[in-house]
């Protein structure tokens, strides 16, 4: 999406546009009065499938086929309402064609705005991350109660991060599949509620391989994702492992790519064998919908098939059972009237997705569980508290020689030059996917705020010439008198987002040069960075450049977070959740190439095994020092030993989740400084098959205002998945071996442990039919 808020540009950027409106535009069936009243499927003593088949089975054939995209009809005829399927909340409630916002002064005007995810995955903060899901879930459902929204939210983007130049990569928890995982689970608990009734519907996307959006000829419409099994199993679909199997989420998206020659909403290999026959995900109301447009794209840009009906019909015999759509786009009647589409198919996708609502309590009215939700529950104060909590423990520091924390509280006379496109433009915070805040402080607006002389300047954004220069004058006038530069730099969404992948992740050339000018002036200077990673080596090198810090995307209160960072308010403790490259990787990578290890023709991807990173997964400094260690010595291991003690009807089934005993990390803090830490555990050997990867992080966990001189032991949650490895087959195998777990990044503390007995198969991975 672009980042204008009304009108809104949509996914694929179609001439569809979204601006708010005076009236609620979803309307909800009246099981009381209506004609609907005298169906099973507003019974709440019977199950959700028993209800969802009684509606089904009231429809007439027409009525079906109107149900099976997004912008649903309904049927009038029986009561059923038309239904919007498709809202957004990446990291708040979001504009969409099923969610709109009242226009001007009113009720559901504005959403809280959170960090973009991968800001928020580098809090490393899993209680964080599930209070931000009960937000944006809490304040969904008041949306949809009110007839702002659906039910059902497109969100979390769960797709790795294993490229810089991916514009949509800041909408995912990174690069690092453990990090994605926990997110993923902490979100979805936090969006769908711990009840029953789901709060809402939440969606993992892009299911699967879908990592780029335009490069070199090739788009993501029309990209076939070429991935070994052992790619697949360990990294691409990992993820959605943990969605679908062990989160329970009640809805995936597939993806506009095919992967392995299939098209992905008509892949039958990862819709049925693994999605829902190896996962079991088979949960009433558990639906699949495609990606918006990508039902066409099966016929029209994979040629997979002749014609759009036929398309339509593959899609829905090999699992989805819904069709996203701005408009008309697949061909559902042309399925029908030609005999591709079989009843029963149509059946069982309009169970799935209307037993997805009855979970909800759609049909419930004022008797479900969350239909006291409303505008009062929007943006509340401890919504803002949490909105702000995740901006500050996200931010990373990246350099520091000991100029910050500014030390501005003891000398009121300080003056503040704040340059930079972004210091005092608060329509540059949100990110992607947003909706409307209801407010958004820049970093101007919160310096003034706490009392603090302000002098500021705007600066180029993308800009790789001089030759127009229209800001240095201005910026050097803002920083003549100044005490203290802060530079507010990097990229917009314009340089990366969907349907737009970067071409260069070197700092544009214009920025470069006017941060050089200003490091000139002899001032303390600071760099605080929007977007994606860029490589930073001349700002790492340059000792006139004192302190970077990374801030991603921050929503509403980002500039309350960087200066509570900056005069020292917080304390930074985030961690990088993706490699910093340097720049000429994206000349030895194509974006096509989706293999993961080091080969002749290939340096690998991720930290994982890329080994040359500017600035490494996991990299983050803080205002203080701490030190580490392995509290007790890690025991031998053995192999049926772990097994005999994995207890849980869950664990029997799935080996890879039964737990190790806790690594137990100590940690001090010995400097003077009250701060959050980070504990990162990684784990390294040369076991399983060949390339061994360079490390692999195996738990983590924040630890909460550690005050000086203070001693805790963190005790680390793993499992055997986490330390197993992936065969060429894709089987989960837990191997004997020496291994070494490390702490921290750069490491501070290390210890080795031995695993004894025979290489036994957590999990088997199914092996694609032809």
């Amino acid at each position: 999406m672009k980042s204008s808020l009304v009108p809104y540009c949509l996914l694929s950027c179609s001439s569809v546009l979204v601006s708010a409106i005076d009236l609620p535009f979803q309307t909800y069936p009246d099981c009381v009065n209506g004609p609907l009243a005298s169906l099973k499927v507003c019974d709440v003593t019977l199950s959700p499938p028993q209800r969802a088949a009684a509606l089904v089975a009231a429809m007439t054939t027409e009525e079906k086929l109107q149900n099976l995209v997004s912008k649903s009809k309904g049927a009038p005829r029986i009561g059923l309402p038309a239904y919007n399927w498709w809202s957004e909340a990446l990291h708040g409630v979001a504009y969409a064609p099923g969610t709109q916002f009242w226009s001007g002064d009113g009720p559901f005007n504005a959403s809280t705005s959170f960090p973009m995810p991968l800001l928020m995955a580098a809090t490393f903060d899993d209680e964080l991350i599930e209070k931000v899901g009960e937000v944006i879930g809490t304040e969904g459902r008041a949306f949809g109660n009110a007839g702002f929204s659906g039910f059902d939210y497109w969100t979390p983007n769960v797709n790795p991060f294993k490229d810089p130049r991916w514009g949509r990569g800041s909408e995912t928890p990174g690069e690092d599949i453990l990090r994605i995982k926990r997110y993923a689970a902490s979100m979805i608990r936090g969006l769908q509620g711990p009840a029953r009734e789901r709060r809402v519907v939440a969606t993992c996307k892009h299911y699967a391989a879908n990592d780029f959006e335009d490069w070199n000829g090739s788009t993501r419409h029309d990209f076939n994702a070429k991935v070994t099994l052992q790619d697949l199993a360990e990294y691409y679909l990992s993820p959605f492992q943990q969605c679908a199997r062990d989160s329970k989420v009640g809805s995936i998206m597939c993806s506009y790519n095919a992967v392995n020659g299939v098209p992905a909403c008509a892949n039958t290999y990862l819709m049925q064998t693994i999605l829902r026959e190896h996962w079991n995900w088979t949960a009433p109301g558990n639906y699949i919908t495609s990606d918006c447009e990508a039902v066409l794209d099966i016929s029209a840009n994979h040629h997979y098939a002749e014609t759009n009906a036929e398309g339509t019909a593959l899609a829905f015999e090999a699992g989805i059972d819904s069709s996203c759509e701005y408009e008309s786009s697949s061909d559902i009647p042309g399925a029908w009237t030609q005999g591709l589409l079989e009843q029963s198919t149509v059946d069982r996708a309009l169970k799935r997705i209307y037993e997805g609502l009855v979970r909800v309590g759609y049909f419930d009215g004022n008797h479900s569980e969350y239909a006291s939700l409303g505008w009062k529950d929007v943006n509340s104060p401890k919504s803002q508290e949490v909105a702000l909590q995740a901006a500050v423990e996200g931010i990373v520091l990246l350099k520091n020689d000991k100029t910050l924390p500014l030390d501005l509280r003891t000398d009121p006379k300080s003056k503040l030059a704040m340059i930079g496109f972004w210091a005092n433009d608060p329509k540059t915070l949100s990110g992607g996917y947003s909706g409307k805040p209801a407010f958004e402080h820049s970093p101007v607006y919160a310096a003034q705020a706490m009392g603090f002389s302000v002098t500021t300047a705007g600066g180029p954004v993308l800009q790789n010439s001089t030759s127009n220069d229209t800001w240095t004058q201005a910026a050097l006038e803002a920083a003549k008198d100044a005490n203290y530069i802060l530079y507010f730099g990097g990229q917009d969404t314009s340089a990366a987002g969907e349907t737009k992948d970067r071409t260069t992740i070197n700092w544009p050339e214009a920025q470069l040069q006017l941060i050089t000018t200003l490091s000139k002036l002899g001032k303390p200077l600071v760099v605080v960075q929007m977007g994606d990673q860029l490589d930073n080596t001349p700002l790492l090198a340059a000792k006139a450049v004192n302190a970077i810090l990374w801030a991603n995307w921050l929503g509403q209160d980002g500039g309350t977070a960087v200066m509570q960072i900056l005069t020292g308010l917080k304390n930074p403790a985030g961690r990088l959740p993706v490699t910093q490259y340097p720049a000429n990787y994206t000349a030895a990578v194509p974006m096509t190439d989706m293999n993961l290890r080091p080969s002749d023709k290939l340096p690998g991807r991720t930290y994982r095994w890329y080994p040359t990173a500017v600035q490494p997964f996991g990299f983050g400094l803080h205002y203080t020092t701490f030190q580490t260690k392995i509290a007790v010595p890690l025991p031998r291991l053995a192999i049926q030993d772990l097994l005999s003690r994995c207890g849980g009807d869950n664990a029997n089934a799935y080996p890879d989740t039964c737990a190790l005993p806790p690594l137990k990390v100590e940690v001090t803090n010995s400097g003077n400084r009250s701060s959050d830490y980070v504990v990162l555990a990684f784990l390294a050997g040369d076991v399983g098959p060949k390339p061994y990867p360079i490390k692999t992080l195996v738990s983590y966990t924040r630890l909460r205002d550690l005050s000086p001189g203070h001693k805790t032991t963190a005790h680390l949650k793993w499992t055997l998945g986490d330390i197993a490895r992936y065969d060429e087959q894709g089987n989960t195998v837990l191997y004997p071996g020496t291994y070494t777990v490390t702490v921290d990044e750069p490491a501070q503390a290390s210890a080795r442990f031995v695993v004894e007995g025979e290489a036994v198969v957590l999990d088997r991975w199914p092996a694609p039919s032809g």
